[in-house]
């Protein structure tokens, strides 16, 4: 009887180190393969045909026909000299700019207190009345008294810097005439590839004249910068200390 929960929590940690074992397997085999080289790097190819990548919607508005200008030398369509040169259509190129500089300072300091008492008493009971009471209940009264007290102080210091300029493409046309741009970039240097990553929604009036846009102008912005080489196996923990970091409770 005794011998069939051991085997059991036996076939359980043996199912788990498998496990384990399976995915520093994977990982090492997949680090291995670029040994002797640098970090390869991804192929040119359609955004969207990426296995993460779905199509956008946002709330629209109802269909208008655009109004027709007469004497406007901003023609849709045209493919004249003076065709507006900007990105306008699946496909399109724009420069996207990204000047992040945030900083953040906050404190918050919170103090609370409360205390209360309580005396009841029984003037008479049954007659009995004053000391007669007191020396059956071998009380005058029945007293209560409570305090609490509460104190936090919390502080947030962040400063962050991001600069980057990057092509992106228009994937998609929304029904309301907003583009959804995605920019990717790849640099490897010294065996450290670096990968950059920008997407979201652009209104075209807010693409300036030199077919660029800058970050605060795109709903719904990701911006990615990161990259894998020797660099970044040395500055990430190994998978089985962070398994351990996020099982153990001390």
């Amino acid at each position: 009887m005794t011998w069939r929960p051991l085997l059991t929590q036996h076939r359980l940690s043996g199912a788990v180190m498998v496990g384990l074992l399976g995915l520093a397997s994977c990982s090492g085999l997949a680090d291995m393969s670029e040994n002797g080289h640098p970090p390869r790097m991804t192929r040119t190819s359609d955004p969207t045909q990426t296995p993460d990548y779905r199509p956008v919607t946002m709330p629209m508005p109802p269909l208008q026909a655009p109004p027709t200008e007469v004497g406007s030398l901003w023609r849709p369509g045209s493919r004249a000299f003076f065709k507006d040169q900007r990105a306008s259509q699946v496909g399109d190129l724009l420069t996207i700019k990204v000047e992040i500089a945030d900083n953040a300072d906050v404190t918050n300091d919170t103090s609370a207190s409360s205390s209360g008492s309580e005396d009841f008493g029984i003037p008479s009971l049954f007659g009995l009345k004053g000391k007669g009471i007191s020396h059956i209940t071998q009380a005058d009264a029945l007293n209560t008294s409570s305090a609490s007290a509460n104190a936090g102080t919390g502080s947030i210091r962040r400063t962050e810097a991001v600069t980057l300029t990057l092509a992106g493409t228009i994937t998609q046309v929304l029904p309301n005439g907003n583009f959804v741009v995605v920019a990717r970039q790849e640099v490897r240097i010294n065996g450290e590839l670096r990968q950059l990553m920008v997407s979201g929604v652009v209104r075209p009036q807010d693409i300036l004249e030199d077919n660029t846009v800058t970050h605060d102008r795109i709903a719904e912005a990701r911006i990615s910068y990161g990259g894998r080489g020797q660099l970044t196996k040395q500055q990430t923990p190994r998978y089985g200390q962070q398994i351990l970091d996020n099982v153990l409770p001390f």
